[in-house]
């Protein structure tokens, strides 16, 4: 078995479930999973793990995202994005100063209703499927975090229906789609994405990133180590009586003022392997997922 993470730069047409079958086959193994879905058409850094890095993927996950999208203005459609069917249609006018102007607002801790095409669970069904069936479900607000908000291009050379690509930094969870949408409302109108790249996730980006052909030529080449896969989180090296303890996911005692640590760490051992994730608790830290060799599954 393979132990490691992919960084794929995805392709447009491929699901990201696509994107796991398909490194199985390449690694021969089943045992591979993503961290943070894209849409089919979305491209852009999807982070595959294999093996043991499969249970690490909650903490890549976690990490900041930086998504570039165009967006449509005096549209809508019944999925946010080009993909699905036109709703309605307005002529926009505005300027690129009042564009700029209506940013900030979507900026911060902010709270956004899941688009009826997401994969959250209402009632312990996909809003996804609800939606193919022709369903509308009342969805409560989430809250969510939009660190950036840029406009990089703005382009109105078409009467009444402008078109602006923007640079999100935001938290795990948000809907780029949802903020297009939000934006046209708050210009008095409708908005619609029509390319959405994820340019980063955490600090993996796309200058890393390796398109599916390139795995396939070249898989090993194209393997980091778990040990990397964790390169976002503090890191603490331990001794080798502390390392047994860890292989055993016991609790041990690392000085959080000295190690500057305030979250989740990845312990390292003597020969510069990951060994675990361990997470802060009282005076104590606690394993969160054992990964040493010498663990047990």
């Amino acid at each position: 078995m393979v132990d490691g993470l992919v960084i794929v730069d995805k392709e447009p047409g491929w699901t990201s479930h696509d994107v796991v079958a398909k490194l199985r086959s390449v690694y021969g193994q089943k045992r591979v999973g993503h961290a943070g879905t894209l849409d089919p058409d979305a491209t852009g850094v999807l982070l595959v793990g294999l093996g043991r890095v499969t249970r690490l993927m909650r903490f890549l996950q976690a990490g900041k995202k930086v998504y570039r999208s165009t967006i449509q203005f005096g549209v809508a459609t019944n999925t946010l994005d080009a993909a699905g069917e036109v709703t309605g249609e307005v002529a926009m006018t505005f300027t690129r100063s009042d564009l700029e102007a209506a940013l900030p607002q979507f900026v911060g801790d902010i709270k956004q209703i899941p688009p009826m095409v997401s994969a959250v669970k209402i009632d312990g069904k996909r809003l996804y499927a609800s939606a193919r069936a022709g369903e509308e479900v009342a969805r409560p607000p989430r809250p969510v975090t939009v660190h950036k908000f840029l406009l990089e291009d703005f382009d109105d050379t078409e009467p009444g229906f402008p078109r602006a690509t923007v640079l999100v930094e935001c938290s795990s969870g948000t809907y780029i789609r949802s903020l297009a949408a939000d934006l046209g409302e708050a210009l008095s109108g409708l908005g619609h994405i029509i390319t959405l790249r994820r340019v980063s996730s955490g600090s993996f980006g796309v200058e890393e990133a390796h398109a599916i052909d390139s795995v396939i030529a070249a898989p090993s080449d194209c393997l980091l180590s778990p040990l990397i896969a964790m390169r976002d989180l503090d890191q603490v090296k331990v001794d080798s009586a502390t390392e047994k303890l860890v292989s055993h996911g016991r609790r041990i005692c690392i000085n959080q003022e000295e190690e500057n640590i305030s979250g989740p760490c990845a312990v390292v051992g003597a020969r510069g392997e990951l060994l675990a994730v361990y997470e802060p608790k009282e005076n104590e830290f606690v394993a969160a997922v054992v990964v040493s060799p010498g663990a047990g599954e």
